[in-house]
């Protein structure tokens, strides 16, 4: 029998998130500040709006871009944020989390075969890359700098722009640092993306988790909504991942394309979730606020712990991970997590499951309860303590 597998999926390595997960879910009185998931159940008028939608047996299929009503709020939801306009009919799509909006607006965009290419700043989320590859795209990788604050810089991205860029993807907030570009970032990021004719797709699914001054949107800057694909969802602003809710805004001649891989592959979002999901765009902001609250100090009391350890890290002020780096002790990321989990009970994130400019840094998630992250902190200021006793031997 000859091999039945396709050799592109094959080569894809499987997630370096869900390893230490795993492990950590075996092991007795072990902390995971692993995975990125609000910590928070999802706020009860939410839930009620989704069990009420049920009671009135609204258990069918909807349009294949989401429920009108939805689409609406989310058109809603965005120009009262941030300014912009969306076409509830033409510029809006309900997706199966932010994740398959990433998917299908790479699909959406890319001649397989041809080589086009799609520019991926790292560190970030460990979704695009393969997506990419899936979609027979080359990825081309932008390694982002602790001493810019992990931001993307007009002059990285000038210097990774080939004839052959066709997609940026803009990941901030971003997933493992929690770097957020600012309103002067993005505006150099734009004048390049004009310049050179390329398409964006901003990640926002973290943006209404920022703790410097508002949340700013690429789309909204002149010239820039005609050429991004905004992704965002309510895993992360609502506490609501397992509902798997997202949704992609753009161009209508972008999004009908993007309609049209959803129709065939998915169908339709959650009838359950869509109902859910209205309720929390016209209802939720000061859930967000509540959330958002309990974060940042989370995030402050992290920086104050490594400050006392001596740990060096800089100030995120976006999603709800910090970065610090582990270079002092002279081992991989994989190793200080791998040794960190088996002497202390506590599972990180090694940063190099975020791409290999993630190499000596940690991800640690405070998507977690104050009482946890202070035990968690006791171990690591234990096991980094041991760590320098070992060096000076």
């Amino acid at each position: 029998m000859r091999n039945p597998l396709a050799e592109q999926v094959v080569e894809i390595k499987p997630s370096g998130i869900r390893k230490f997960f795993d492990i950590v879910s075996e092991m007795k009185d072990a902390i995971s500040l692993g995975v990125g998931e609000p910590d928070f159940d999802t706020p009860w008028h939410i839930r009620d709006e989704g069990i009420y939608s049920l009671e009135k047996g609204h258990t069918k299929y909807t349009s294949n871009a989401g429920l009108r009503t939805l689409r609406e709020e989310v058109g809603n939801y965005l120009y009262r944020t941030q300014g912009v306009r969306y076409h509830a009919d033409k510029e809006v799509l309900i997706t199966v989390g932010g994740s398959e909006a990433i998917d299908i607006g790479i699909r959406a965009l890319i001649n397989p075969g041809v080589g086009e290419e799609v520019l991926i700043p790292q560190p970030s989320y460990v979704s695009y890359e393969p997506c990419a590859v899936l979609a027979g795209a080359k990825p081309v990788i932008i390694n982002l700098k602790a001493e810019n604050e992990f931001r993307l810089t007009a002059e990285e991205l000038l210097e990774a722009v080939t004839e052959k860029t066709k997609l940026l993807i803009l990941p901030f907030p971003n997933n493992p640092t929690g770097a957020i570009m600012e309103r002067k970032d993005l505006e150099a990021i734009a004048k390049i993306a004009i310049e050179k004719d390329i398409i964006v797709m901003s990640d926002e699914i973290y943006g209404e988790l920022t703790y410097k001054g508002k949340h700013v949107s690429i789309a909204g800057l002149p010239g820039m909504k005609e050429r991004t694909i905004l992704i965002n969802g309510f895993s992360k602003a609502y506490a609501m991942t397992g509902w798997r809710m997202g949704y992609a805004c753009g161009s209508a001649n972008i999004i009908e394309q993007m309609t049209k891989i959803h129709q065939f592959a998915i169908m339709c979002a959650p009838t359950t979730g869509q109902y859910a999901g209205i309720e929390a765009l016209r209802n939720g902001d000061e859930d967000i606020i509540e959330m958002r609250t309990a974060y940042n100090q989370r995030r402050r009391y992290l920086l104050h712990a490594f400050k006392e350890m001596g740990l060096e890290c800089f100030e995120p002020f976006g999603a709800f991970y910090v970065f610090p780096c582990i270079k002092e002790f002279g081992m991989t990321s994989e190793e200080f997590a791998s040794r960190f989990l088996e002497e202390e009970r506590v599972a990180a994130v090694p940063g190099t499951a975020f791409g290999e400019s993630g190499e000596g840094f940690l991800r640690i998630s405070y998507a977690y309860s104050l009482e946890k992250l202070k035990v968690a902190m006791e171990r690591l200021e234990r096991f980094i303590t041991k760590l320098r006793a070992e060096q000076k031997k």
